[in-house]
């Protein structure tokens, strides 16, 4: 199993076209509010109320968002399926930290941290690092072990947690990472009646002159009437 499988799976365990960007990574509160509205979903006035008030809002800086970028892209690097930005991570990113404001300090602490740590060891920030270098970094805080409390670990260790399970989330819950899942969705079986040998076990038979009327592939989507006496009619 290599580890995008098996990032795969810790996603399952755990839960259950790539955005142009302005600039250097310049996402606008306009573009974020299209994008994460593509898809339509059941709101209340509330809800929806409270949607438009975050998309009003836009709280991490370009160049935050760009080294969110790096990162991703590290954590779940493009693939056939698709990258992180084709699922628009990033943007679920800046979302879920105005959506859930204890999520904006440990984030924003975490990539002051990462620049501090990159110029220190490199003398540059952490997007001008060579990927070797970058690597470097994360691979002391990627690892941490699952029985321990994560809140028993340094504050960069629970930081990128929390980016990574972000990431995985924003991945493999948009169309690009479903896809590469190979999860298909919940679809209309197709029933065929009691099953013959269940009927034998308890000496039934259908009705051979009725069988093809509610045995009929061809009219499952169809919804059935009767008549006022009580007769069949579809």
């Amino acid at each position: 199993m290599n580890r995008r499988d098996s990032i795969k799976t810790l996603t399952f365990a755990s839960i259950g076209a790539g955005l142009l960007l302005e600039g250097c990574y310049g996402i606008s509160r306009e573009k974020i509010k299209r994008s994460l509205t593509r898809y339509e979903y059941g709101r209340t006035p509330e809800e929806k109320l409270y949607d438009d008030k975050l998309f009003a809002q836009k709280f991490f800086s370009n160049d935050e968002l760009f080294t969110f970028d790096k990162l991703c892209n590290i954590i779940l690097p493009p693939n056939e399926f698709g990258s992180i930005r084709d699922a628009e991570v990033v943007q679920l990113i800046e979302f879920m930290a105005k959506d859930i404001p204890s999520y904006q300090e440990p984030l924003r602490e975490g990539l002051i941290w990462i620049d501090n740590e990159s110029k220190q060891r490199f003398d540059n920030l952490f997007v001008d690092c060579e990927v070797s270098q970058q690597k470097e970094i994360l691979d002391e805080i990627a690892y941490y072990d699952p029985n321990k409390s994560i809140e028993d670990y340094p504050k960069p260790v629970q930081w990128f947690n929390l980016l990574r399970n972000l990431t995985m989330t924003g991945y493999f819950t948009s169309e690009v990472g479903i896809k590469e899942l190979g999860y298909k969705g919940n679809f209309p079986n197709v029933w065929d009646g009691v099953p013959q040998d269940v009927l034998d076990q308890y000496g039934l038979e259908y009705d051979k002159d009725w069988i093809d009327k509610f045995i009929d592939q061809s009219k499952r989507n169809i919804t059935a009437e009767w008549d006022d006496d009580g007769n069949l009619i579809t």
